[in-house]
């Protein structure tokens, strides 16, 4: 296992079909009920922001902040400081861009096979499900600073949200009960609820019951693989194939590639490199 999170818990001793729908959820009494799905206001894509988010959640961004991907071409990916640690994206979920994702995800080849749910973890890789709509974007931030290199030395503030939310969501802990903490606490609730409606946004942050056809997703590398995550899929965490943490932007924009491809008409999408600060204009 090496993401940042074994050296912290050392020291600390709208939805295309392809998402999995709300669980049900069992009372006391053993009667199965309906699991009622929150409802945030979605976050935008916009490093200054989310910059500022991850600061107000435990992460320095003294160290690494998040920074704009401008193209999937080199000229851009030259611009961008290494070692990058993750990579978040914002894309439409048009007819054609989620054909082409289920395309990709068919040709996997990580032959990991997560139960129904995606209630299993795959080794060494930090992984929640997503249970509350419009949350892609916080649940993407924490793909990217949960699996951050063991490398990557005091990014996560102490004491801090961060900090405490890690210890007690470990990578051992399943996906739903990470999601269980994440649905059960006030603090994020109110830290994401801040951030959607901060001046930095550039858009309105509309009503919560929009129709949103945009969602986020991380790409980060565990173990010399190049994983997507996002907490709607079923199957849970992508393999893509093999990576390195140096190839890791390239690599993951290559797959991003892929989807524009698939709808040439959409350019509505953003990539966003979590890069260390010293070099990225910081």
């Amino acid at each position: 296992m090496h993401n940042f999170l074994v050296s912290l818990l050392s020291i600390s001793s709208n939805i295309s079909p392809e998402h999995l729908p709300p669980s049900p959820i069992i009372n006391k009494m053993g009667d199965i009920q309906q699991y009622k799905e929150k409802l945030w206001f979605p976050l935008e894509s916009n490093p200054a922001l989310l910059n500022e988010y991850i600061s107000n959640l435990g992460f320095s961004t003294d160290s690494h902040q998040f920074v704009d991907v401008f193209s999937t071409e080199s000229w851009a990916l030259d611009m961008i400081a290494q070692p990058v640690v993750a990579v978040v994206a914002l894309f439409p979920m048009t007819e054609k861009v989620s054909k082409r994702r289920k395309e990709l995800h068919a040709e996997s080849v990580s032959g990991v096979s997560l139960a129904v749910g995606g209630d299993t973890n795959v080794d060494g890789v930090w992984y929640v499900k997503q249970r509350i709509r419009n949350a892609c974007g916080t649940i993407a931030v924490l793909h990217a600073l949960a699996n951050i290199p063991q490398s990557t030395q005091e990014v996560i503030k102490c004491p801090s949200w961060l900090q405490t939310y890690l210890l007690s969501s470990p990578t051992s802990s399943s996906p739903i009960d990470k999601a269980d903490v994440l649905e059960n606490d006030a603090t994020i609730e109110l830290f994401h609820g801040a951030a959607t409606n901060h001046t930095i946004n550039s858009t309105s942050r509309g009503n919560k019951e929009d129709e949103i056809d945009m969602h986020f997703i991380t790409f980060t590398h565990v173990d010399g693989r190049l994983y997507e995550l996002d907490g709607r899929l079923e199957q849970g965490p992508i393999d893509h194939g093999s990576t390195t943490q140096a190839n890791l932007l390239k690599d993951a924009c290559g797959v991003l590639q892929q989807l524009m491809e698939a709808d040439l008409d959409e350019v509505r999408f953003t990539i966003l490199a979590l890069a260390p600060r010293s070099k990225a204009g910081g």
